[in-house]
């Protein structure tokens, strides 16, 4: 009879930070994926308790370091907001609420099938995919939210995928995966969109103080040209009268040598 092996007791240091996988497929997917997680942080920086994260270990069995799963963009709401190394749902008290997973044909296999039944078990309320690529999901971009246990799919409005957890619209831009903000009607700018906004805006800010600038130089020339065609008007009329003055002295001695 064979002794049992007891399993390592794994305290929360214990778990794995990676798993040797590489963060994406593609240039294009890690790229929209930072971006994504980036303006998902931004549009929530105000909100303490709701964490943004993705390309990050999420352990879902206690004491199994190898029972994990990486979505590539992820929010949960209702736990505190600060960096993690990792994600133990034991721990948190719940699981990643809203999941995007950026597939691709390479991986179509474990996003619509192991991936998906996996979220569906540990209760992910909202599962969306998109194919940026195109390389094979039809329509490229779908969403499922969980009901009674099952994954239903999610009805686009207006050509929009509605999350309820984040209050926003998915839609697709070509390769480009969007947020839209029904309350506002706009879609929220990527980190690139934001600095070359706040880029212009300093530069509007410069144009109108160097416009106040010169505006304020123009007008204290004109002061000073003011005051000195002031000053020349005083000492013409300073000069004026000191030569009428002149004048009324010399016409007063003539008088006085004329015995008038």
């Amino acid at each position: 009879m064979k002794a049992k092996v007891a399993r390592k007791v794994l305290r929360d240091e214990d778990y794995p930070e990676r798993d040797g996988r590489p963060m994406a497929e593609t240039d294009l997917h890690r790229d929209l994926m930072l971006d994504l997680i980036a303006t998902l942080q931004h549009y929530f920086a105000h909100r303490r308790r709701v964490y943004v994260s993705g390309n990050l270990l999420v352990f879902y069995e206690e004491g199994n370091g190898q029972k994990h799963v990486s979505p590539d963009v992820f929010v949960v709401r209702g736990v505190p907001k600060h960096p993690r190394r990792n994600y133990l749902i034991w721990k948190e008290g719940k699981p990643p609420e809203f999941v995007i997973e950026l597939t691709s044909i390479s991986t179509r296999i474990e996003d619509l099938e192991t991936t998906y039944n996996l979220y569906r078990e540990i209760g992910v309320r909202e599962y969306f995919l998109f194919d940026p690529r195109d390389e094979y999901l039809d329509p490229r971009l779908m969403g499922f939210r969980r009901l009674r246990g099952r994954f239903r799919p999610i009805k686009p409005v207006g050509g929009r995928f509605p999350s309820r957890v984040t209050g926003l619209h998915l839609v697709e831009q070509g390769q480009q995966l969007r947020l839209y903000d029904p309350q506002t009607g706009e879609i929220l700018p990527t980190p690139a969109e934001r600095a070359a906004r706040e880029e212009e805006r300093a530069r509007q800010a410069a144009e109108l103080a160097r416009q106040e600038a010169e505006r304020a130089r123009q007008e204290a020339e004109r002061a000073r040209q003011e005051a000195a065609a002031r000053a020349l008007a005083e000492e013409r009329a300073r000069l004026a009268e000191a030569e009428l003055e002149r004048l009324r002295l010399e016409l007063e001695q003539l008088r006085r040598r004329n015995g008038r």
